[in-house]
């Protein structure tokens, strides 16, 4: 008998376990020997109401990998460190096999591709034995049939997700869906082998399509995905196809005429942009009005699998009982994007790259000891920067002023920046924080995996490409606007000389590249280390010469992290199908170009 890691893995989620073994039948007239595998659990039996629902959990627990961390939806490595957000940090020999993808010299036998390839293919395993459950289940009734309906949409949902993140990363992978029992290689007779040679698109829409249709406008279990969950990400899915026209039409339903304010649905269900940026992330503010789609955490549940362990490892390192985490310094903030925090006279970003030339550039504390004198950058910058990035002399959130190296644990291989997105308060520690573990670093802390700026700046670039250009000005106003009320300045004594403005009605906006810039960067300042970066990049066509760029200027400032690092076009916009997956069936698998 042979098993698929990737496809038919069914493993243990909160709330249930479920192991599924597929016996391989032979070419034989004897049908007594056509017996299930010893152990084989029959899926009629988890096909009740109690039973689908329960295995439905599970496929949400797998949107932040468990026990496959690289296949989280937090995407920290694959879209913020390869796009230039973040650098590894830490020091070079832990977690070695990130070094690598930080210098885009991936290889197909790297383990933390492979667990970004399997976590994947566990949540479409996981999603696939709910929807054969309910292919099963009794549905003679109404509401038997409407509870079926809704475990359907949701699953749909899950497993469009699991390939988009494959797609992203991957291209095409072999799809496999409900009706099949084995694919993706393997080599015993009757075993259906699949092929990646299928466009993955079609199939996402789909799923997504009938989520949309199908799903309610809210539900009442938070977490639970919504319509306008799907309408959000069926739109990202056609953002990454050009299909701008279809993209803004379900914009426009989830998008208030003027792009500001909370919207309100049919059913009283209301988004918009939070009024503070840093309360976006914060446990104490979980599913909050920007919130469209999270991953749930919770602590001090008796058992840190129902926390948020997606940064156990992103926290300032050596910061004893003075800051959070203690451990262990990775997912530091690049020098490139620190820069790009800076503004002109006016409030507005160098759109001309000018952030990472003589003065323009941040004045930082490396190279000094935490015991030297530093004055922190006395320059113009968009508050953002001190909600998102951890510097010398600037409050560390309600714990204390950042201290610079004490709190680094290698400068010369990370920079002198630690990460502050989704990192807990001094307050929230023994309540929104887990004591219980090896580390504190587990939280109460939402993942927010789909929010309303990154909404409305989508709809920005569908209203360029296929609308009114001077309406993306409106939604990027919008941000930006919620960014200049940022507590760093209304609260009076600023920690930094902060100015942002919003882009003057006289600056006319148009259907071309100076347009589009304004939007991407945008993107950039407002998305920060939050996974987007790399895929935007490459989805804008411009992944190549913006990498390049970023890898020049950085290892000069990281020689020995990430000097001779070279960007190969047409090639490292993609990772490597893994090599195991290959080998298990040679010829079926078609490995991307360059690897």
């Amino acid at each position: 008998m042979n098993f698929i890691n990737m496809t038919n893995r069914i493993k243990k989620g909160i709330a249930v376990s479920l192991v599924l073994c597929l016996a391989v039948v032979y070419s034989c007239d004897d049908s007594f020997l056509d017996v299930p595998a010893t152990g084989a659990l029959d899926l009629n039996l988890l096909a009740t109401g109690p039973g689908m629902e329960a295995t439905l959990i599970s496929v949400y627990a797998q949107v932040n990998g468990r026990a496959n961390r690289m296949a989280s939806a937090t995407n920290w490595v694959w879209g913020s460190i390869r796009g230039g957000d973040a650098n590894k940090g830490t020091d070079p020999g832990d977690f070695s096999d990130i070094n690598p993808i930080q210098r885009f010299e991936a290889i197909p036998t790297q383990g933390v591709i492979s667990d970004l390839y399997n976590g994947s293919y566990e949540g479409v395993a996981r999603a696939n034995a709910v929807l054969k459950m309910t292919n099963l289940a009794p549905s003679e009734t109404t509401a038997q049939q409407a509870q079926i309906l809704q475990i359907r949409a949701q699953a749909r949902f899950l497993r469009a997700h699991f390939y988009f993140q494959l797609k992203r990363a991957f291209n095409n992978t072999p799809y496999v869906d409900e009706t099949i029992d084995v694919a993706g290689g393997g080599v015993a007779p009757g075993i259906e082998l699949v092929k990646n040679d299928q466009d993955l698109w079609p199939k996402i829409e789909a799923d997504l399509q009938f989520a949309y249709e199908n799903l309610p406008v809210t539900q009442a279990q938070v977490g639970r995905v919504n319509k306008w969950a799907a309408a959000a990400y069926l739109a990202k899915v056609y953002m990454y196809q050009k299909k701008f026209a279809q993209a803004k039409a379900l914009f426009d339903l989830m998008i208030n005429p003027d792009g500001t304010g909370k919207v309100v649905t049919s059913n009283n269900k209301t988004w918009g942009l939070v009024p503070y940026y840093a309360n976006i992330f914060k446990a104490s503010n979980d599913n909050h009005e920007e919130s469209i789609w999270a991953y749930q955490a919770a602590a001090n549940t008796g058992s840190v699998n129902n926390a948020n362990p997606e940064f156990d490892l992103n926290w300032p390192y050596n910061t004893g009982a003075d800051g959070p985490g203690n451990c262990c310094g990775f997912f530091q903030p690049s020098f490139e994007l620190a820069n790009s925090f800076r503004t002109d006279a006016n409030g507005l970003p160098l759109l001309d790259g000018s952030y990472n030339t003589g003065a323009n550039q941040l004045v930082t504390d490396m190279g000094l000891e935490s015991e030297d004198a530093f004055t922190p950058d006395a320059g113009n910058l968009d508050p953002r920067i001190d909600h998102s990035i951890g510097r010398r002399g600037i409050m560390y959130l309600d714990w204390i002023p950042f201290p610079g190296k004490k709190w680094i644990r290698n400068q010369p291989n990370g920079g002198p920046y630690a990460p502050k997105k989704y990192v807990y308060y001094k307050t929230d520690r023994g309540g929104l924080q887990d004591n219980s573990s090896w580390t504190p670093g587990y939280t109460a802390i939402n993942y927010t995996i789909i929010r309303y700026a990154d909404v409305l700046l989508m709809a920005a670039e569908a209203e360029i490409e296929e609308g009114d250009p001077a309406r993306a000005k409106v939604y990027v106003n919008a941000v930006r606007a919620r960014a200049a009320a940022s507590e760093l300045i209304v609260n009076g004594n600023p920690a930094a000389n902060y100015e942002i403005g919003l882009y003057p009605p006289g600056d006319t906006w148009a259907k071309d590249d100076a347009t589009r810039n304004k939007v991407r960067f945008e993107r950039k300042l407002e998305l920060s280390g939050e996974g987007h970066r790399f895929f935007d990049l490459v989805r804008w066509g411009i992944a190549a010469p913006t990498i390049t760029a970023y890898l020049n200027y950085e290892s000069v400032k990281l020689p020995n992290t990430l000097g001779g690092s070279v960007f190969n076009a047409g090639k490292d916009e993609l990772l490597p199908i893994p090599q195991a997956q290959i080998d298990l069936a040679p010829g079926i698998l078609q490995q991307n170009p360059g690897f």
